[in-house]
């Protein structure tokens, strides 16, 4: 059976311990002046214009104003454990979290703590199955193919699930698509209906302008092809991006705020998330995709359409898609007959 779940661990920042502290006086999105801030956490207006300047060299936008004090753009929802596990609910109470103030990434972070030697190098435990880690801020976030994902403080929800399978890393195909049915489910659970998925890992939401992204998803896996194996989960998710983050996105986007305010929590949706994902992958591990391929059509942005297949020599591949395999490989009607591809080798776009 599952153990029993741990607490959450706040990693608090090494170099000014009260640089989040102070951010999350500033949640309400008021001016709170640096005297008060002063008092609040007994220290100087010099400690607190340090510990501002190190939030903004992370990328946080705080407002500075000479006679009123400090301020976010806007009122922001932080991590809170009790809230993510009364959102899973107790049935699913065996997840562990971890939440983190800042990390680079939350996939580097949890590939190294799920392998034993790194782990032992960290000076760590080895994370155990159905761990969670979630982190406030994320300043060097990756996406698939070598992409950044943008990232700011109450901007994104950024995570990852390390999920242990008893089968081989070849036996996971599809796990990204499958993936994405979750997602789709909270999503659903939360009001947001004209969520769709783009094959093989993202989340788009259908607008009058044309389809945008909401979320990404980026598997990371280790353990031998024909033993046991272990997947890093990684899903971002745009909860309410500000200007100075939208700004380095390339591509059509919305955020959770934009179509559905009240959704925008980010503790909610985590729990909604993590449940789902438990039921998905409990499925996966029983039927692997074929038990999801199904539903996953229902919601695949690009059926029947003609498609633009990018490919990594530089080559362009049009077709219609026809549909997906049982092991997640997009299936594509093209002028040399049905072809086959792998989330590894190409990039999809749409053509209307």
């Amino acid at each position: 059976m599952m153990p029993a779940i741990s607490h959450a661990k706040l990693s608090f920042n090494m170099i000014n311990a009260l640089t989040f502290p102070i951010l999350r006086l500033l949640v309400d999105g008021r001016f709170h002046s640096g005297e008060d801030i002063a008092k609040h956490f007994n220290v100087t207006r010099t400690t607190v214009w340090s510990a501002i300047q190190e939030a903004q060299a992370m990328g946080v936008e705080v407002f500075s104003v000479r006679g009123r004090g400090y301020k976010l753009p806007d009122p922001i929802t932080m991590l809170n454990q009790e809230e993510i596990l009364n959102a899973i609910g107790p049935e699913r109470a065996w997840f562990k979290l971890e939440l983190h103030d800042t990390l680079e990434s939350t996939n580097t972070y949890l590939m190294k703590k799920a392998n034993q030697s790194q782990s032992q190098m960290l000076g760590g435990q080895v994370a155990a199955h159905a761990t969670c880690v979630v982190t406030e801020l994320q300043t060097a976030g990756k996406g698939r193919r070598g992409r950044a994902w943008q990232a700011g403080l109450g901007a994104s929800l950024t995570f990852s699930l390390l999920w242990r399978f008893q089968m081989g890393a070849s036996a996971l195909s599809g796990l990204s698509l499958a993936v994405g049915v979750a997602l789709i489910r909270a999503f659903r659970t939360l009001g947001i209906s004209n969520a769709k998925l783009k094959w093989p890992n993202d989340v788009l939401i259908e607008t009058p302008a044309g389809k945008q992204k909401l979320a990404g998803i980026l598997i990371e896996l280790q353990g031998d092809m024909d033993g046991p194996s272990a997947a890093v989960i990684g899903v971002g998710i745009n909860l309410r991006l500000p200007e100075n983050v939208a700004r380095n996105i390339d591509q059509p986007f919305t955020d959770i705020y934009n179509i559905q305010p009240e959704a925008a929590n980010p503790n909610l949706l985590l729990g909604n998330v993590l449940k789902h994902m438990a039921d998905v992958l409990s499925a996966f591990e029983q039927s692997g995709f074929e038990a999801l391929r199904e539903e996953w059509m229902q919601y695949h942005a690009y059926h029947q359409q003609p498609v633009r297949m990018l490919m990594p020599d530089g080559r362009e591949v049009l077709g219609e898609v026809i549909g997906v395999a049982s092991d997640g490989i997009l299936l594509v009607n093209t002028p040399q007959g049905e072809q086959r591809f792998s989330a590894g080798e190409i990039s999809l776009r749409g053509l209307v």
